[in-house]
């Protein structure tokens, strides 16, 4: 990358590129890219596109941009992504939050009868956070507990409260699912790990090889961390408290017949933009 180019001009020449590597939508992908890593927002570029990249610009957006061309994920080059409408930093131990686990949140706020009331929430293997930040964003007198084993995660999410003006409503701590919480909580949600051991490896390079293999691996079957919460959220949920699960989409039976033998009455199945089975709900 020139260091005399444009900002405008850099842009264009960073699309040219992951193109030339085979990346789908190399525009939008430059456009994030360099943005991210030239610290611009969308107004700098539209006013002062003009202006040179300069050498330190340059090197950062070659780098980048090299990165992205051996298959790294843009998110994970930035180390920050945006869920709910809310900015997220991310580390080595968080997934990147995606579009489709924004349906756990939307079905969890629609089931929720007044958003307005003082209630405990619980996140079981809170990650980055997203889920957890989105619902304190959207439930003013609520209070959060994110609970994970990793303790880069669980610094992740404090930090994603507090950056995102929730951090004194939100706390975090270091457990295995249930084990030695205390409830009552009146809403548990969770995007565990639920990917079969063997079908890891097969997975896309940006997952298999980017993603923290801890967020990923449910075990044999895919249903280890379902069986570990439907179980251990025996007696921690409040009377008429609400369980959210994310799922794979193909797990709505499987999921839905552990909860029905753990005692949980059903609450609904939501689809994803895509039309897929993505989250379950249940009340206690």
């Amino acid at each position: 990358m020139d260091e005399n180019l444009s900002r405008r001009a850099a842009l264009r020449a960073a699309a040219a590129h992951l193109a030339a590597a085979g990346i789908a939508d190399a525009e939008r992908e430059a456009r994030f890219l360099a943005l991210g890593v030239l610290g611009l927002t969308a107004r700098d570029l539209a006013l002062d596109g003009a202006r040179a990249v300069g050498a330190a610009g340059a090197a950062a957006l070659s780098a980048a941009l090299a990165r992205r061309a051996a298959g790294e994920p843009v998110a994970r080059i930035l180390s920050a992504w945006e869920f709910w409408g809310l900015p997220f930093r991310l580390a080595p131990e968080t997934l990147v939050p995606r579009p489709d686990t924004e349906t756990l949140v939307e079905a969890a706020l629609g089931l929720v009868p007044d958003r307005d009331a003082p209630l405990s929430v619980l996140d079981l293997g809170v990650g980055s956070g997203c889920i957890l930040v989105a619902l304190l964003s959207e439930l003013p007198a609520a209070r959060g507990l994110g609970l994970d084993r990793s303790e880069g995660a669980l610094r992740t999410a404090r930090a994603n409260a507090r950056a995102n003006g929730v951090g004194e409503r939100a706390r975090f701590a270091a457990g295995d699912w249930c084990d030695a919480l205390r409830g009552p909580f009146d809403l548990a949600v969770s995007n565990p790990p639920y990917i079969a051991s063997a079908v890891i490896p097969g997975l896309d390079r940006a997952v298999a090889e980017h993603d923290p293999a801890a967020a990923l691996d449910g075990g044999p079957d895919g249903l280890d961390a379902y069986r570990r919460i439907l179980a251990g959220l025996t007696g921690l949920i409040a009377p008429g408290g609400l369980v959210l699960l994310e799922i794979g989409y193909d797990q709505a039976g499987a999921v839905g017949d552990l909860a029905r033998t753990a005692g949980w009455t059903g609450r609904g199945l939501f689809r994803d933009l895509a039309g897929r089975d993505r989250v379950l709900a249940f009340s206690a």
